[in-house]
């Protein structure tokens, strides 16, 4: 498990293609490798994976399978790119974000940034079938971030983080540009209360079903909407 506080940014030293597997080298910040072991869990931009060798005090491998190239970021990346890093949480560690598994659910790209003053805004655009896990106010994991939803737009697609200049210096956010991929892993508990409610409610209403999504979509909502109300706020 991790807590999505990222702890720094690792460099890719060294990629190398096998069969079935691609092994990524990464350079860690000082001090980022004391104690860790084959074997042991870093989340990679979100990505659970396992340490497969160690270099020094400051560089391990890992290699990744086919279908985690083909669902996440790491398939894109090249030599002396740079991604989010987390070592696995240890028992009773303060979860400063939330719960996270390091399993990313799907790919979304970045549709926009605003740079404020003391913040830095970037609107993602998100497959329509992931739409329904996605509230305001609640949490969302973006390249191993716990960062929290600003703002949702069911209509056009899209949902909004807002970043404080902490989280830009301690993550490569601000390396982004419009049109960039992104790992995105939502909120476990938000996906179990939808899930349930949307079964519930298609068994109750069966085949009133379709034609509720059809009035609600006339109206310029849907029922995510209504099972916003049903998911617990965040804590």
């Amino acid at each position: 498990m991790f807590t999505g506080i990222v702890q720094g940014i690792a460099r890719i030293a060294e990629l190398k293609d096998k069969t079935g597997l691609r092994t990524y080298q990464l350079d860690f910040p000082e001090g980022f490798c004391k104690d860790l072991e084959i074997g042991a869990s870093v989340a990679v931009d979100g990505v659970c994976l396992t340490v497969t060798a160690l270099h020094g005090d400051n560089a391990a491998e890992f290699d990744v399978m086919q279908q985690s190239l083909a669902i996440t970021t790491l398939g894109e990346y090249a030599k002396d790119g740079r991604v989010n890093v987390e070592r696995a949480a240890k028992d009773g560690a303060e979860i400063g974000g939330h719960p996270l598994s390091g399993h990313v659910d799907f790919k979304a790209h970045i549709a926009q940034i605003r740079e404020l003053e003391n913040n830095y805004v970037i609107r993602i655009a998100v497959p329509p079938e992931w739409l329904r896990y996605i509230f305001a106010k609640g949490y969302i994991a973006i390249n191993g971030a716990s960062l929290t939803i600003a703002e949702v737009n069911r209509q056009e697609g899209w949902f909004e983080v807002w970043l404080i200049p902490e989280t830009l210096r301690m993550t490569v956010f601000a390396e982004k540009k419009t049109g960039a991929s992104l790992n995105i892993e939502i909120e476990r508990t938000t996906q179990v209360v939808v899930d349930t409610v949307r079964s519930m409610l298609a068994e109750t209403l069966g085949p009133l079903m379709p034609a509720l999504e059809s009035l609600l979509a006339q109206q310029g909502k849907d029922l995510g909407q209504i099972l916003q109300s049903q998911v617990p706020p965040p804590k």
